[in-house]
C-alpha cells in the first residue's frame, strides 16, 4: 500500500523506552496504568496526594519487577495552583520530559443539588477540572517543542449520561470531555494527540461506597455481567500513549462492559 509502512515491533513492549506521567498513580485506575506502562516497557514518574504508604509500596514493587526502568513517585495536589508548576518543574529536572500525560486524578462528593454545599461543588471542579488545566498546561510545552506525545485525559460514563447525585462530578467529566476535544485540536498540528477514557464500573475504591443492593442493581444493568478492573482501562490507555495510535486525537473511548450501549 502507498504510503503505508509497517515496523517489526514483536517483542518489544508497546512503550518501550517511553517516558510517562500519571496523576492519581498511586491506586486504583491510576496504580493500574503505572503498573501496565511499566510491564510495556515505560518509565513512570507518578502523582499522589495523600496515601504515601500506597505510593511507595507500588515503588518499591514496580523496582522490584523492573530493575532496569525508573518508577518514581511525588506528593502533591493537583488542585493546587500555585505549587503545582514548580512541583512539575522539578519532576521534569529529575525525571526528564514526557511523551505521554495521564490525567487520572479525580475525586467525588456525592450529594442531591438541593443538599449539595458549595464546598462539594468546588472540591470536585478544583480537583477534576483545575487539576487538569494545572498540569496540563505545563507539561504540553515540552511536547510542543518536541513535536510529539499523547495526552489521555480520564472521564467517565457519568460525564457523557449523568447519574442522580452526581451533578458537581457529572459536569467536571462532561468538562474534561469539552477540553479534551478543544485541545486536541490546538495540538494536533504539533503531532500531539489529545484523547479521553471514559470508565464505567470498576472495581476500585470509589465502588466500595456503594452498598449491597445498589451494587448489584448496577451489575444487572452491564451486558458483560461484571465490574471492570483497572487492568482493562490501562490496557486503553498504553495504546493510546503509543506510537500505534499516532492518528488516534479527540475521541472519548467508553470502557464500560456495554452498560452505554
Amino acid at each position: 500500500m502507498i504510503g503505508v509502512e509497517f515496523k517489526e515491533d514483536f517483542g518489544m513492549g508497546l512503550l518501550d523506552q517511553k517516558q510517562m506521567f500519571v496523576t492519581g498513580g498511586s491506586r486504583g485506575i491510576g496504580a493500574g496504568v503505572v503498573r501496565l506502562a511499566m510491564l510495556e516497557g515505560a518509565n513512570v514518574a507518578f502523582l499522589y496526594h495523600q496515601d504515601s504508604a500506597a505510593a511507595q509500596a507500588l515503588v518499591e514493587e514496580m523496582s522490584s519487577e523492573f530493575p532496569d526502568q525508573r518508577c518514581l513517585a511525588y506528593q502533591g495536589d493537583v488542585a493546587d495552583s500555585e505549587a503545582m508548576p514548580e512541583l512539575l518543574k522539578k519532576i521534569g529536572q529529575e525525571f526528564g520530559d514526557f511523551d505521554s500525560v495521564v490525567n487520572n486524578a479525580g475525586i467525588t462528593r456525592d450529594a442531591s443539588l438541593a443538599r449539595m454545599k458549595r464546598e462539594q461543588w468546588d472540591e470536585v471542579m478544583a480537583t477534576n477540572l483545575g487539576g487538569l488545566f494545572n498540569t496540563t498546561r505545563h507539561l504540553v510545552l515540552q511536547m510542543v517543542k518536541k513535536r510529539s506525545g499523547s495526552i489521555i485525559n480520564m472521564t467517565s460514563i457519568v460525564g457523557v449520561y449523568g447519574v442522580s447525585g452526581q451533578a458537581n462530578y457529572a459536569t467536571s467529566k462532561a468538562g474534561i470531555i469539552g477540553f479534551t476535544k478543544a485541545l486536541s485540536k490546538e495540538l494536533a498540528l504539533f503531532g500531539i494527540r489529545v484523547n479521553a477514557v471514559a470508565p464505567g464500573f470498576i472495581g476500585t475504591d470509589m465502588l466500595g461506597q456503594m452498598n449491597d443492593d445498589r451494587l448489584k442493581q448496577m451489575m444487572s444493568r452491564i451486558p458483560a455481567g461484571r465490574l471492570g478492573t483497572p487492568e482493562d482501562v490501562a490496557h486503553l490507555v498504553c495504546f493510546l500513549a503509543s506510537d500505534r495510535a499516532t492518528y488516534i486525537t479527540g475521541q472519548v473511548m467508553h470502557v464500560d462492559g456495554g452498560i452505554t450501549l
